[in-house]
């Protein structure tokens, strides 16, 4: 079954569909009554999804949903207000043109989320839109000093609610830094992997797509590194791989460039 594909970069308006295309993503989201575009806003404005990126996916996301599902950009920002963030980097036009919502996941409602095979936390506070939804996460290739490469699943770190994981004097998320951060990004993931992943590496020549761990794999690759030298994708994969089966995706059968 599918891991993903990496096409060749023309332009978001051409790239981004067909890629969305090859992998039979609208068939997949017709199944979601919402459908959440989660953004890695990491490090500095270099290093976020471009308002262009984030149209093609959203519209793309709006032409092919059922009629009732409802569509929001989402994201947690670690040390700054998200909404300030949203209306710099371009999403709240987004969010005005095509009206849909956005969601300051640090302030969002949660739940509980226990499970046996976390590594560091005993339960998380789990924000509650992101259980059942259609979860896109979406990130801009990059370098990051903390963790090794803006991939997406490193930024479900927005997940942690800043509500919960502040610090006391700071808008820091500091109680996901008592240990390094490939655990936090492990225990986050186990509350729920992201459905499907999004990379913008045209800087590159390509646009990646697919199963998250699979798509930060060949993030790490196109930066010239090996992902086992990253130590949350080695983290996840030995411990992801010994504890359930990957979800699946509907076309291809490995991730592949085209």
């Amino acid at each position: 079954m599918a891991k993903g594909a990496a096409i060749k970069f023309r332009s978001y308006e051409d790239t981004v569909p067909r890629l969305l295309d090859l992998l039979k993503v609208g068939r997949e989201i017709k199944k979601y009554d919402k459908i959440i575009l989660k953004p890695a806003l990491l490090s500095n404005e270099n290093s976020y999804p471009s308002e262009a990126f984030m149209e093609q996916i959203l519209k793309f996301c709006l032409e092919n949903k059922n009629p009732v599902s409802d569509i929001f950009i989402a994201e947690g920002a670690d040390g700054t207000d998200t909404i300030e963030l949203f209306n710099k980097v371009g999403y709240k036009n987004l969010a005005e043109k095509y009206s849909i919502g956005l969601i300051d996941l640090n302030n969002a409602e949660t739940e509980e989320v226990e499970d046996g095979l976390f590594l560091k936390f005993e339960s998380i506070h789990y924000p509650s839109v992101l259980k059942d939804s259609f979860v896109i996460s979406i990130s801009k290739l990059s370098e990051n000093e903390e963790t090794e490469i803006a991939g997406t699943l490193a930024g479900m770190l927005g997940a942690f609610p800043g509500l919960h994981y502040r610090g006391f004097f700071s808008r820091a998320k500091s109680k996901i830094r008592k240990w390094p951060i490939k655990y936090s990004i492990h225990d986050i993931a186990r509350c729920k992997m992201p459905n499907f992943s999004m990379i913008d590496s045209s800087a590159q020549g390509y646009i990646i797509a697919g199963l998250p761990l699979e798509v930060d794999k060949q993030a790490a690759k196109m930066l010239g590194k090996d992902w086992r030298a990253v130590p949350y994708l080695k983290l996840l994969d030995e411990q992801f791989a010994s504890q359930e089966e990957p979800p699946k995706l509907p076309a291809h059968t490995s991730l592949q460039t085209a």
